[in-house]
């Protein structure tokens, strides 16, 4: 055989296009109409038996406070432990503080199986339960699991199609990047984002797994709590439908600007964070209801106790982290001659493995800021809270966490129109106008893009919202 014989495609040839086919197919797919979804999740809610209920975390089966560190570990050195953790940053209102924080050092799959029905890209997704979540099921992608999962170290039933994603078929893997989670929650988390195309006969769904259109996914992302955000971060790092080689006309930056831009602001920060036992995190503290801060702002580490009838174990005891208030994840928009364009915010996070990621606009929760000076606040805050007081955004909808580890962790997600007087085209330090194109790029890579900006990328790519 030539060598030549050996060479193919660098990328996954027409995936833009039949990514734009799928997110144009709004109503009716393969399996489901989408006026149907949310009934056929409440039909899936009530074939299974869910329970969660609050717990002390000394009461917690299988979880233990470890002597002398005091760290909130498992019996079987799996799955994830609380631990503390000391960070120092060089500006800001906050420059020193210590914190609990999850450590899980293992890779999780985060993974999403397509096929094509009739010309269009369908996605198999799960009606998963999470003991966090808000609504208890919600969609999630086809597999989603951490390592101690899908190695069984729970002693529990195997993970549903977790074959098609540890040994892919060759030619069949459409995304692949290793993504980080929550960096004020997480110490360093990644996940392995996949799209994973089926190669061969048709994968018949078990009964709580569907085929769903791009466009059906992007329709349920307009109502809230109904696509996870493990679903939301895999469709966030996927390549834009019909964004293929003269899809856009330009940008106010070129994609080597905002590198060096983004580059930049990596190497200007002085980022000093460490682990810590947890007994000796400063300004917190533990009582029965679980840990918490003195002044209750920002989280707590509550416990549940949780039954699931249709997970690989159907009952179990676990931490979570539980935020204090509603958060909010909003990107101001403009155009250039007909381009939007996405004010990014490189924003500095504990637990990253690289120090920043690029975020959206605004991130925060507004209680946690309600103490600080207006002129400390974060850059834009009024003015994404004055367009939720008018509801003047072009996209509002109210999403939750990764229920797995978060405790009714909501953010409003949005979208908000800029100009020049609001948002100006020279923006504060620290801050870069970026078109949709240039972030899904990032996206494809890790650790650039975070998960929140990922969950606004997702609503894009899914036809969520038109900029």
């Amino acid at each position: 055989m030539s060598a030549l014989a050996l060479l193919r495609p660098r990328s996954a040839l027409g995936l833009s296009a039949r990514l734009t086919r799928s997110a144009a197919v709004t109503d009716a797919g393969h399996q489901l109409r989408t006026a149907d979804i949310e009934g056929w999740l409440d039909e899936r809610t009530r074939a299974h038996h869910f329970a969660v209920r609050r717990a002390p975390l000394e009461g917690l089966d299988g979880w233990s406070f470890a002597p002398g560190t005091g760290d909130l570990v498992h019996r079987s050195g799996g799955f994830f432990a609380i631990r503390g953790l000391a960070a120092e940053v060089g500006e800001g209102p906050f420059r020193r503080w210590q914190q609990p924080i999850i450590h899980q050092p293992e890779v999780g799959i985060l993974g999403i199986l397509a096929q094509e029905f009739d010309g269009v890209l369908h996605f198999l997704m799960q009606a998963k339960m999470e003991p966090g979540n808000p609504r208890l099921l919600q969609l999630a992608p086809t597999v989603q699991a951490t390592r101690s999962n899908y190695q069984r170290i729970h002693q529990g039933t195997r993970v549903k199609y977790l074959e098609h994603f540890t040994d892919p078929a060759p030619g069949r893997i459409l995304a692949d990047s290793l993504q980080s989670e929550h960096g004020s929650w997480f110490y360093r988390k990644a996940n392995r984002n996949m799209l994973i195309e089926n190669a061969g006969a048709e994968v018949e769904p078990d009964d709580d797994f569907c085929w769903l259109t791009l466009g059906q996914i992007g329709m349920l992302l307009r109502q809230d709590h109904l696509v996870n955000m493990d679903s939301r971060t895999v469709l966030g790092s996927l390549p834009q439908p019909g964004a293929g080689p003269g899809a856009e006309r330009g940008a106010l930056h070129s994609d080597v600007e905002l590198l060096s831009w983004f580059t930049g602001e990596r190497a200007r920060h002085d980022v000093d964070v460490r682990l810590m036992p947890l007994a000796e995190v400063e300004d917190w503290t533990r009582d029965e209801d679980g840990i918490g801060r003195r002044d209750g702002r920002f989280f707590r580490v509550s416990g549940v106790e949780v039954k699931a009838g249709n997970r690989e174990v159907t009952g179990w005891s676990q931490p979570l982290i539980e935020p204090h208030g509603t958060g909010v994840a909003a990107f101001v928009v403009r155009h250039l001659d007909g381009v939007p364009h996405l004010l990014v915010h490189a924003r500095v996070e504990a637990g990253y493995l690289d120090t920043m990621e690029l975020a959206p606009t605004v991130q925060c929760t507004h209680r946690n800021w309600e103490p600080v000076r207006p002129e400390d606040r974060p850059p834009f805050l009024r003015l994404v809270q004055e367009a939720v007081a008018e509801g003047s955004a072009v996209y509002s909808a109210e999403q939750s966490e990764e229920g797995g580890r978060f405790l009714d962790a909501r953010i409003r997600y949005l979208f908000v129109m800029a100009d020049e007087d609001t948002a100006p085209w020279k923006p504060p330090r620290g801050y870069a106008w970026a078109t949709v194109p240039q972030l899904n790029s990032m996206a494809a890579h890790g650790r650039y893009v975070n998960v929140q900006t990922r969950t606004l990328l997702a609503c894009i790519n899914s036809g969520a919202v038109r900029l």
